[in-house]
């Protein structure tokens, strides 16, 4: 009697844990069939709480910004879950204080902290996701496919707004890393997608309405819907090979741009 082969669940990692796009992806990632990783400098927040009581999400501390612990986190989580196929960054550096200052005001450490928050840690968290993609041998797979990086990016990859030069840099920093490494690693197997978001997240409350801290509740679609960022990011992981998109710019149907 022939044995059944089985196949481990793939493994993702998702770096950057939030209420919003992190937590849909997880959820949603769960849902079909992955063991999910989520890692976030402070990962006792409730929303991170509740999808390892509800989901059996794996929660790790990690300052991606930091080369030492981005190096344990992806130890940690090979050793707790398998090497991971599915890497998010979804770290853009943001900081309140480092908006609407012009390029004379913006404090020089603050803008150090975006950049290191954002473009760095995009590379270090790349840098790891790679290596162990590339020593994975996706012999005997029908798409060679050795796993997926992508990295959430803002409205700024696109344009650099008056009075933000320091995200500005952080974003085009992100998309210039991210369309150098599509270069190099897709050939090798390694699918690389960069993820412009030109709107306002609406993140889905308790009582089902979503809301963005700043631009209020959102009315007929016109916030992006992290639910939906989810199932974008797990059809870029899906692609085949012969189509993969690199860059996906996700506005909702009524965003000026």
């Amino acid at each position: 009697m022939a044995q059944t082969q089985t196949t481990d669940p793939e493994v993702a990692l998702i770096v950057g844990a939030g209420p919003g796009i992190s937590a849909s992806c997880a959820r949603l990632f769960s849902a079909e069939g992955m063991k999910v990783a989520v890692a976030a400098r402070t990962p006792d927040k409730p929303a991170i709480q509740q999808l390892e009581q509800s989901l059996g999400v794996t929660s790790y501390a990690c300052d991606a910004a930091n080369p030492d612990d981005v190096d344990a986190l992806f130890d940690a989580v090979a050793t707790d879950l398998g090497s991971p196929r599915l890497v998010v960054h979804n770290i853009d550096g943001r900081m309140a204080d480092i908006f609407r200052k012009g390029v004379t005001e913006a404090d020089p450490e603050l803008v150090r902290q975006v950049l290191m928050n954002s473009a760095y840690s995009a590379f270090l968290v790349s840098r790891q996701a790679a290596a162990r993609m590339l020593a994975h041998d996706p012999a005997g797979s029908p798409t060679l496919h050795r796993g997926t990086i992508i990295l959430t990016n803002a409205s700024a990859a696109k344009k650099g707004y008056a009075r933000s030069g320091a995200f500005a840099m952080a974003c085009q920093a992100k998309s210039g890393l991210a369309e150098s490494m599509a270069r190099e690693l897709m050939p090798q197997g390694i699918h690389i997608a960069s993820v412009p978001i030109d709107a306002a997240i609406g993140w889905r409350q308790d009582d089902g309405t979503r809301r963005h801290r700043m631009a209020g509740e959102s009315k007929d679609d016109n916030m992006a819907d992290p639910d939906s960022i989810a199932e974008t990011y797990l059809h870029l992981h899906r692609q085949h090979r012969s189509t993969w998109a690199f860059e996906v710019v996700l506005r909702p149907w009524v965003e000026n741009w």
